[in-house]
C-alpha cells in the first residue's frame, strides 16, 4: 500500500502530516512563526547582517578605486631657489612639479580580478552565513515542536488517567473494586504528573533556545510546518559552505598573481614647469618638464607575500575538498534517514491505530466487569505510548525533510 520513494511525499501528504500532530494554544500576544518566518528574524539579528552594508559598501569602494588610471594618488613637489643670502643679485627660480604613479605590468588587471573575487567572497560569505543560521532556527524550530508535543500527549495522558481515577473510585465505592485497585489508579494520576511537569520543563527550556535565537517576541506556530521535499535530482554545487570555500580559494589565487606582479616600488612620471631669472633687470623664462622615475631593484617583502597567498590558496582548496566530500556524505545520509523515517512513520501509524482499537475493547470490557484493572492500565500505558512514539514519527519524519534540504544547501521557504 505504501508507495513513498523518499519516507515523504509533498503536497497534501504534508498537510495531512501537519493537521494530524495535536496542537495547543500559545500566547496571543507572541507572533507565530514557521520555520522560514523564524530564520529571516533570527537573521535580522545576526552581526553578519547588519554589517552586511558596509561590508558591501567597502567592496564596491575597492573595485571603484581597482578602475583608477593611477595605482597612488599624484604627489605635487614645489622647490623654489634665490641667490638672496648670498649675492642678492635677483635671480629666481621656482620649479613644481607632480609626480604620477603608474601601474606596474599586469598590476592593474590584477587588482581589478582581486576586487571581483573580493565582492564575490563576500557574497558567499553572507550565503553561508545565512546557510548557517537556517541550521539553527530548524532545530530549534523541531525541537520546539517536540517538546509542545510531549506536553500535549502528557497532558492528554493525565487526562486518561483522571478520568479512569475517577472510574475506579466509583467503583470501590460501590463494592466492584478493591481498595487496591484505586491505589493503582492514584498512582498512574501521580505519574502522568509527573510527566507533565517534566514536559512542561522541556517546553520551557525549548522556546527560551528559540527565543534566544528568533527573538523574546515569537515563537513556533501551533501547527507544525513541513518543509517541501526538495527534488530528487538536487545537486550540491551551489551549496553555501562550498560556494564560500571556493571563492576563498579563488581569491586567494587572484592575491597570489597580484602579489607576482607587485614586486618592486611604481615607476612614476614626473609632469612640471620651471620659471627662473639670472638677474633682476632680466626678464623671466619658462620651461616645462617631462620625466619618468623607475625605481631599481625588487620589493623585499614581494616574496613573502606571495608564499603566504600561495599558502592561503593552498588551505583553501584542500578545504574545499574535505568539505566536498562531506556534504556528498552528508546528503547521503540525509535521505537515507528520510527514506527510514518514512518507514517507521507508517509502523507506528499501524501500532497506534491498533492499540487505540484494543484500548476500547478493554475499556468495555473493563466497565463490563470482564477485565481488571491491572490489564486496563497495561493496555492505557500502550496505547498512550504508541500515540506518542507514532506523532513523534511525524515531526521526526518532517524534521528529516529540513534536515535534507539543509544538507543540499537549501534555505527555508
Amino acid at each position: 500500500m505504501r508507495q513513498r520513494r523518499w519516507g515523504i511525499p509533498s503536497g497534501l501528504a504534508l498537510a495531512w502530516m501537519a493537521a494530524c500532530l495535536p496542537v495547543h494554544a500559545q500566547p496571543t500576544a507572541a507572533f507565530h512563526h514557521d520555520i522560514r518566518q523564524g530564520f529571516e528574524a533570527a537573521w535580522a539579528r545576526q552581526p553578519e547582517a547588519r554589517a552586511a552594508a558596509l561590508r558591501q559598501a567597502a567592496v564596491a569602494a575597492a573595485s571603484q578605486a581597482a578602475r583608477r588610471w593611477s595605482p597612488q594618488p599624484p604627489a605635487l613637489e614645489i622647490n623654489a631657489r634665490s641667490d638672496r643670502p648670498h649675492r642678492n643679485e635677483g635671480a629666481r627660480e621656482v620649479e613644481a612639479t607632480v609626480a604620477v604613479p603608474l601601474w606596474l605590468p599586469g598590476e592593474r588587471s590584477g587588482t581589478q580580478a582581486v576586487a571581483s573575487a573580493e565582492a564575490t567572497l563576500a557574497q558567499a560569505r553572507i550565503h553561508a552565513a545565512r546557510w548557517r543560521v537556517a541550521e539553527q532556527v530548524r532545530e530549534a524550530y523541531w525541537a520546539h515542536q517536540r517538546a509542545r508535543l510531549e506536553r500535549e500527549l502528557a497532558q492528554q495522558r493525565r487526562g486518561n488517567a483522571l478520568q479512569l481515577s475517577a472510574d475506579v473510585a466509583r467503583r470501590v465505592a460501590a463494592g466492584e473494586l478493591a481498595r487496591a485497585d484505586a491505589h493503582q489508579a492514584e498512582l498512574a494520576v501521580a505519574a502522568a504528573d509527573a510527566a507533565v511537569s517534566q514536559a512542561e520543563v522541556d517546553l520551557a527550556q525549548a522556546a527560551q533556545r528559540w527565543a534566544a535565537l528568533v527573538g523574546a517576541e515569537t515563537v513556533p506556530g501551533d501547527t507544525p510546518a513541513p518543509e517541501p521535499m526538495p527534488p530528487t535530482l538536487e545537486s550540491e554545487a551551489l551549496h553555501p559552505a562550498l560556494g564560500e570555500l571556493a571563492a576563498r580559494a579563488e581569491s586567494a589565487a587572484r592575491q597570489r598573481r597580484l602579489a607576482a606582479a607587485q614586486n618592486r616600488a611604481h615607476p612614476e612620471l614626473v609632469l612640471g614647469t620651471v620659471r627662473e631669472r639670472a638677474e633682476r633687470a632680466q626678464p623671466s623664462s619658462q620651461s616645462l618638464i617631462v620625466g619618468l622615475r623607475v625605481p631599481l631593484g625588487t620589493q623585499g617583502d614581494s616574496a613573502a607575500r606571495v608564499a603566504a597567498a600561495g599558502a592561503e590558496e593552498l588551505e583553501a582548496q584542500a578545504a574545499l575538498a574535505l568539505e566536498q566530500d562531506r556534504v556528498a556524505a552528508e546528503v547521503r545520509a540525509a535521505r537515507a534517514r528520510v527514506q527510514a523515517l518514512g518507514a517507521s512513520t507508517d509502523a507506528a501509524e499501524r501500532r497506534a491505530r491498533l492499540a487505540a482499537e484494543l484500548r476500547g475493547f478493554i475499556e468495555k470490557s473493563f466497565r463490563a466487569g470482564e477485565s481488571d484493572l491491572p490489564a486496563r492500565l497495561r493496555v492505557e500505558l500502550e496505547a498512550v505510548e504508541a500515540e506518542r512514539l507514532a506523532a513523534r514519527a511525524r515531526i521526526d519524519l518532517a524534521a528529516a525533510v529540513s534536515q535534507l534540504r539543509q544538507a543540499l544547501g537549501l534555505l527555508p521557504e
